[in-house]
């Protein structure tokens, strides 16, 4: 791993066109210019070429916004080049927003026409009026998932509101498409109180087979969804908690198979006490896990602790058998696994060298790790983070898709942990014993079986729970 923090980044992509004289040794005064500033070159498209004049589009990647702006004006410098529009391709890919409505049926005729909606569809709506199950059916229902969020915990950003949440909604909506087939949909609330959330979601899950919330802030989250789950007779799953769970259960599985040790046998140490950390925490001990010990940003969660809220009260009884105090890097002392779900920079080499020889340590803040992957690896055997420039990337959508679409093949009335485990199984699975290494512990978000692998295991075990609806598909 020699990857830098600071290395250009597709999120920080640009496209600039330039016009400069069509003369031999301008094009490479250019290239020049950008790879002194510390650009990455990418595209190079000619827009028009004449024996005078050219034009083209160049594609660049950089650090951060600033490092856009330093690359631009080292090239407005250049004698002879003028720059005619610069785009950031981020913001043009979300131009009009990512995702769509298609209609199925081509409303082509008088006779469709009538069919699909007035008078025809009076027939449809009568036969689910007797039997309300039908809507399974007889709409769409039974592909549908609503993608919900009040916009309190964005990614990395916080509390930044429910408008500037929704272009992460429809993010989400699309890789249900994807890889899954699923038609979500993303909404986003205007209000932060749970009452008024669960409300609202009870009121609107007529349309939609199963309800994914996303980026709801904690300890709300954990009532909200709670409630929701006694409410509704559909899954709702709250992805920040458990899509993260299954996955860092799953990656662990395949490090566990590499290292020869048993999750039961384990000193784990889990850096964040929110959603993610409480989800983690709890599924790690659903699957044998005994040794845990769980921080926040003052230090090691313990019962004699005053300053802890409802939910991190519960972890401070439910782990630490051994009562440790003090800061992360005391609970990191002899510990064989870091998990972390926190914050950037919170750790260094050093901090790793008070660990268990070869730890294994899975950094998951984004887009700034806990540490970064290629100083973890100088201590670490295995190290995964939550990035896509670096091996073993812990991302989500490796179970979100396909455990909605298991859920809904079978039509469950909710997500158990027996699901959950079975997702992570399957997840794990995905990679042969051929395969494993210590930077190939978790399977490619483009693999395609995933999802179909994770969603026939989630099937399985609605259907051995008691919680599917029908048989599976």
């Amino acid at each position: 791993m020699k990857k830098s923090q600071t290395n250009p980044s597709v999120s920080y992509s640009f496209t600039v066109r330039l016009t400069y004289p069509n003369r031999i040794g301008m094009f490479a005064r250019i290239v020049s210019t950008i790879g002194r500033c510390g650009g990455d070159l990418g595209a190079c498209d000619i827009v028009t070429p004449d024996a005078k004049l050219m034009t083209r589009d160049v594609s660049v990647r950089a650090r951060d916004v600033s490092h856009q702006e330093q690359i631009v004006a080292a090239l407005r410098r250049l004698a002879d080049v003028k720059i005619t529009n610069v785009s950031d391709r981020v913001f043009l890919l979300h131009l009009g927003g990512k995702i769509a409505i298609q209609n199925k049926v081509p409303l082509t005729t008088r006779d469709t026409l009538s069919m699909a909606y007035t008078p025809g569809v009076a027939r449809v709506c009568e036969a689910i009026a007797a039997d309300p199950r039908k809507a399974w059916q007889l709409t769409i229902k039974g592909n549908s998932v609503a993608v919900i969020s009040d916009g309190t915990a964005v990614l990395g950003l916080g509390d930044i509101g429910p408008e500037a949440a929704l272009p992460v909604m429809e993010g989400k909506a699309m890789l249900f498409k994807e890889f899954a087939g699923i038609d979500a949909y993303p909404i986003c609330l205007r209000t932060k109180a749970t009452e008024e959330i669960v409300a609202t979601v009870r009121q609107l899950s007529v349309g939609f087979g199963g309800i994914n919330l996303e980026d709801i802030s904690a300890p709300r989250c954990f009532d909200i969804e709670r409630q929701l789950q006694e409410q509704l007779d559909i899954p709702v799953f709250h992805d920040d908690q458990h899509g993260t769970a299954v996955v860092v259960l799953a990656s662990l599985l395949n490090a566990l198979r590499l290292t020869r040790q048993k999750l039961n046998r384990l000193r784990v140490v889990i850096a964040g006490a929110g959603a993610a950390g409480m989800a983690i925490t709890r599924m790690l001990q659903g699957a044998g896990l005994l040794d845990v010990v769980v921080c926040d940003r003052q230090g090691v969660l313990h019962p004699k602790r005053p300053d802890l809220n409802s939910s991190k009260a519960w972890l401070a009884e439910h782990t630490n058998p051994r009562r440790v105090s003090g800061r992360l890097e005391d609970a990191l002392r002899s510990a064989n696994v870091f998990i972390g779900v926190s914050g950037p920079g919170l750790l260094t080499t050093k901090h790793l060298k008070r660990m268990a020889p070869k730890p294994i340590v899975f950094a998951l803040a984004n887009p700034t790790p806990e540490i970064m992957p290629e100083d973890a690896a100088r201590v670490a055997l295995i190290v995964a983070t939550g990035r896509s420039d670096y091996p073993n990337q812990i991302n989500n959508v490796l179970a979100f898709p396909g455990i909605f679409r298991g859920a809904l093949n079978v039509r469950a009335r909710q997500i158990t942990e027996a699901m959950k485990l079975a997702a992570a199984k399957a997840i794990a699975g995905c990679i042969s014993p051929r395969e494993l290494s210590p930077e190939y512990i978790v399977p490619s978000v483009f693999n395609r079986d995933v999802a179909q692998r994770v969603a026939d295991a989630v099937q399985h075990a609605a259907m051995k729970a008691g919680v599917a609806g029908r048989a599976k598909r």
